[in-house]
């Protein structure tokens, strides 16, 4: 009885080490051998998991924008004045064509984009801003602000850089609670002591400066002393800190799209700047950002 049951035994495990050996070789035909017509691969090599696709829709229906002033078109219409339909971002004159515009049409984007940019908003009010972004359920929301955090009445009083990450990451968070499928277009904070040094060509433009903007960078905006040389040189390179922690943070997240420093690199002239304060975008500077946003939004892929 013992003797014929171990040859049993011995004939089922034979079958089933035959059975082990039929199908490894299938499995190895599949993955590496020849499909019928010859090629490599065979029914394995067809069932490969596709490349996977940019998440990125470059014709989203719908613009909410946050951030400060510039977002706001202050003093592009009138002297220390918000004028909002002159916006880079949902703007609806013709001589500027909008971001919203250019991606919408005139009519739609009437309905179809929000502005909650608040003139001399910081980073840290930034999270408030997109939590009513939010609400919109915009598939884009823009975003550029930064430069009140730099400009402060001192060089002291900057925002720290930490802490400007941390409303940043924040403000993204808000967002995805509520509008987790939103597109987000960063634009980089503008080279402040660029227009410093465009502006100061201007007397009238620096007669306005007295009345204290961005006196970090602008105060006496004709002093070349050693110690005025060193607060601007502080500025540039905390604007240039904000703009990295605006890449850092934006390449987390799959659906933000950075400018990769287009608005800081863009060399604003006279011409694209307010003809009351020579420091915002007038007309013809909120026509180039929106060209930039466009240009950004619209690309088959990020800027290198």
């Amino acid at each position: 009885m013992a003797k014929g049951v171990s040859r049993r035994r011995a004939r089922r495990a034979a079958t089933a080490l035959a059975a082990a050996a039929a199908v490894g070789a299938t499995v190895l035909t599949g993955c590496g051998g020849l499909a019928d017509d010859g090629s490599p691969g065979g029914a394995g090599h067809s069932r490969r998991s596709p490349s996977p696709t940019s998440v990125w829709d470059t014709g989203p229906s719908s613009v909410a924008a946050v951030g400060d002033s510039i977002t706001r078109g202050f003093d592009a219409c009138s002297v220390l004045a918000d004028c909002p339909e002159v916006s880079w971002a949902t703007g609806t004159d013709d001589a500027v064509r909008s971001l919203a515009v250019r991606l919408l049409g005139p009519s739609k984007a009437a309905s179809h984009s929000w502005n909650h940019a608040v003139s001399g908003a910081r980073m840290a009010q930034l999270p408030e801003q997109m939590a009513l972004a939010a609400k919109e359920r915009p598939e884009l929301v823009t975003v550029m602000i930064g430069a009140n955090d730099a400009c402060r009445d001192t060089v002291d009083l900057m925002t720290p850089v930490a802490d400007f990450r941390a409303s940043f990451e924040t403000s993204l968070r808000q967002l995805r609670a509520k509008a987790p499928g939103a597109q987000v277009y960063v634009s980089s904070v503008p080279d402040l002591k660029r227009l410093w040094s465009t502006g100061r060509e201007n007397p009238l433009g620096k007669e306005i400066w007295k009345l204290g903007i961005c006196r970090s960078m602008l105060a006496d905006a004709d002093d070349m002393s050693a110690a005025a040389v060193a607060r601007r040189d502080a500025v540039q390179e905390r604007v240039v800190a904000y703009n990295g922690v605006l890449k850092d943070v934006c390449a987390t997240d799959a659906r933000c799209r950075y400018d990769g420093g287009a608005v800081f690199d863009y060399r604003f002239t006279g011409e694209q700047l307010s003809r009351w304060d020579w420091f915002h975008p007038g007309l013809d500077g909120q026509a180039r950002l929106a060209e930039i946003a466009y240009r950004t939004v619209t690309a088959a892929g990020p800027p290198a």
